[in-house]
């Protein structure tokens, strides 16, 4: 009898598993899931279906993962500013069935991940409330409330994980400011600004890879880390993320409104600090400004 081709066997293995494992792409689209997976979530590969996609139907069903959310907009920019940043990474999650699960993600270096989960429930949860709190309070550190997006803190963490990583080497990143955002603050009010800052953090989620670190650093300040990518193709997701603003109209009562973004675009050179990269994005950003806004000025060296 001959033996069945390895990975032909490795597939049959994960069908046949009780625990959900499943692939997505590097653009988050589910490529296969075993049955266990498409029970626990309620989904079905079809070669579109996203994450984000997969988690909104959840939160809307109140089937498959459990998100304690309101707001399922800014709780996946939330997850986002964590998922696929690193090439592996645990964590624990609830299933709607009652289930408690341990997750698995391994991302290679291409952005494929593979999701592995296994049942953890009948273990002794005397502490899980307590693990809880604290990931929850690591997260809440870690976050811009307003936007979801990663805050500066966790920027400059992932920023330099990434400088460190040879893996995510050629490396650029991109600071970006809104243009006449003060504007914005004195003629529509606050709550249109803030309204604004979260539109554009949805641009960029929309706009950018997975493995990609979106951030709100400042007022009205954001910064995009992009590895794995020279100067040229982190100009196209750039210049993607400024075509999209220029399509966007945010705000229901103010239907002609729309606002535009300047960004300074760098790739980082090999022993290069964080510091020394950022100072040369501030300029190049410096110099989208003063050329007359809504532009992206890169600068390799």
């Amino acid at each position: 009898m001959t033996d069945a081709p390895l990975p032909q066997t490795l597939l049959a293995l994960h069908e046949a598993s009780p625990n959900p494992a499943a692939v997505f792409d590097a653009q988050d689209v589910l490529r296969w899931a075993n049955k266990a997976f498409s029970d626990a979530y309620k989904v079905q590969p079809d070669g579109r279906l996203t994450w984000s996609d997969m988690m909104r139907s959840n939160h809307a069903s109140g089937q498959g993962a459990v998100i304690e959310a309101d707001d399922i907009e800014a709780w996946l920019a939330a997850t986002a500013s964590r998922r696929g940043k690193l090439p592996h990474r645990s964590f624990e999650a609830d299933l709607s069935d009652g289930r408690w699960i341990w997750v698995s993600e391994t991302v290679q270096p291409d952005g494929w991940m593979l999701y592995l989960a296994i049942d953890i429930t009948p273990l002794r949860q005397d502490s899980r409330a307590l693990r809880q709190a604290h990931a929850k309070a690591v997260r809440a550190a870690q976050t811009d409330a307003l936007t979801g997006l990663a805050n500066r803190r966790q920027a400059m963490q992932l920023l330099q994980t990434a400088l460190s990583q040879p893996e995510a080497w050629p490396l650029c990143i991109a600071l970006l400011d809104l243009d006449h955002f003060k504007q914005v603050n004195d003629r529509l009010g606050h709550a249109a600004g803030d309204e604004v800052l979260r539109d554009f953090a949805r641009q960029m989620l929309a706009s950018t890879r997975r493995e990609d670190g979106c951030a709100r650093i400042g007022g009205e300040e954001f910064l995009l880390i992009l590895p794995a990518a020279a100067l040229g193709q982190a100009g196209v997701i750039v210049e993607r993320l400024l075509a999209r603003v220029r399509l966007s109209h945010p705000l229901p009562e103010q239907a002609e409104f729309g606002y535009r973004c300047s960004a300074g675009l760098v790739e980082a050179q090999w022993g290069e600090g964080s510091e020394t990269l950022l100072q040369r994005a501030d300029a190049a950003l410096y110099r989208a400004k003063a050329a007359g806004r809504d532009r992206v000025e890169r600068d390799g060296a």
